[in-house]
């Protein structure tokens, strides 16, 4: 069995909710960054940690790949055009979603006071702007990222999109509100959010 530890308000939630999408049996322990539970399996500190019998993995984006490609399921095969497009979309999220949401966070109250800088906000709001003009104009003719399929990629823009939510990050696209919500009415989703 696959044991996830992590904080439901972090990274972490892109795996509880794959694993809930797929109906696969795990154990969750709720771990916050840097504690003790954590530090046993990954040095940095950073959540989530997936165990997988023996084997440890980080980092949400490898391990919810990792658990699609196991499945067969929420992935395009390997060496495939599909599979490129969707590689294309996960480096995108991670290159200009996630990262704005996450350098903003780190100079919100990560990093220490004296290395933080303000003003760098307005200009990660702006980046994150332009990608969520892109996403939005690409939902208009698409349910998911990928055509009519959920995919891994899905996975990780439906968490930005909460977590930039929580960090006010505001957009104003109609078609990303359908798209979310939609999503949050999924059953895998509500458990995954009940965790």
């Amino acid at each position: 069995m696959l044991t996830v530890i992590g904080n439901a308000y972090s990274r972490t939630f892109r795996v509880v909710w794959m694993l809930e999408e797929l109906g696969m049996l795990y154990k969750y322990i709720p771990a916050k960054p840097h504690s003790p539970e954590v530090l046993k399996y990954n040095p940095a500190g950073k959540v989530p940690v997936m165990l997988d019998d023996k084997a440890v993995l980080v980092d949400s984006t490898a391990i919810i790949q990792y658990i699609a490609d196991q499945a067969g399921y929420y992935t395009y095969p390997a060496g495939t055009l599909q599979r490129a497009r969707q590689d294309g979309w996960t480096g995108m999220l991670l290159d200009e979603i996630d990262s704005c949401i996450w350098t903003a966070a780190k100079h919100s109250f990560v990093l220490p006071p004296e290395r933080r800088i303000r003003d760098i906000k307005s200009t990660l709001r702006w980046e994150f702007n332009q990608s969520m003009a892109r996403i939005s104009a690409h939902l208009e003719d698409n349910k998911y990222l990928m055509g009519s399929k959920l995919t891994v990629p899905d996975f990780i823009l439906v968490h930005c999109l909460i977590w930039a939510e929580r960090a006010s990050f505001k957009y104003d696209y109609p078609e990303l509100d359908r798209y979310l919500r939609h999503i949050q009415y999924l059953p895998s989703f509500i458990r995954a959010i009940e965790k």
